[in-house]
């Protein structure tokens, strides 16, 4: 498998390309519109067809290259289900296994950052956790209808319930930090050791954190596929 981790530095996302080194299929999961020639280039050196553009959920924080990348290379948009975004080529559902060539991509549902969130796990030893959850972090959940009660479950229930030796890839860090593993989260990270749902709720709702830069004009892009509206 083809696996590389891509950083954009100015929103500190992850987007990962997945391919299948045989087939040369491809999928890029959570794109920034910024990045778009550096990702489409990458494709192109390393000769993949790229089949999808995935997303986590709808971004408040960065633009998604997904539009772009469909207009220069004829892939399919993939949104969550329930994701308010009518311009993508199709919905995933929670259990849906996308394929990429021999490559399993299992979409996880994991809502509370959002109410329309997965994570996906790939061909069953590593899982990508968008915002849900983070390297001794999770995402906010604030606005978007986050809700931190639904975080919590989703993350206790349906991503710390993974073999421990799960690689954990999130969409976001603000540390340094590049992968974790299940068992370590369970272990270290702060915002859910020790902590009881009720605690957890507390915690979350008291966080007081600015909204996202890109927020007012992020979540409309990517309602549309990440095309900028143009106001007069």
């Amino acid at each position: 498998m083809i696996f590389r981790q891509l950083f954009d530095q100015d929103t500190w996302t992850y987007t990962y390309l997945i391919a299948d080194p045989n087939t040369k299929e491809a999928v890029l999961v959570d794109s920034v519109i910024e990045q778009v020639e550096r990702d489409y280039k990458l494709i192109n050196e390393l000769g993949l067809t790229l089949k999808y553009c995935l997303e986590t959920h709808v971004h408040a924080d960065h633009i998604t290259g997904a539009g772009k990348l469909r207009e220069l290379t004829g892939c399919e948009t993939i949104v969550p289900a329930k994701a308010q975004v009518a311009c993508a080529d199709r919905h995933i559902q929670h259990g849906e296994v996308l394929k990429v060539g021999e490559i399993e991509i299992q979409a996880i549902a994991t809502p509370g950052h959002t109410d329309s969130h997965m994570a996906y796990l790939v061909n069953g030893d590593r899982v990508l956790t968008g915002d849900a959850l983070f390297i001794r972090g999770c995402g906010r959940t604030d606005f978007q209808s986050g809700d931190a009660g639904t975080l919590y479950d989703s993350v206790t229930e349906n991503l710390f319930t993974l073999p421990d030796g799960t690689l954990v890839y999130p969409a976001h860090d603000y540390r340094g930090h590049s992968v974790s593993t299940i068992a370590e989260e369970e272990q270290w990270n702060p915002r859910f050791v020790g902590r009881t749902r009720d605690q957890f709720i507390e915690f979350m709702n008291g966080l007081n954190l600015p909204d996202p830069k890109k927020i007012m004009e992020a979540v409309p892009a990517n309602e549309q596929c990440g095309n900028v509206l143009v106001t007069s």
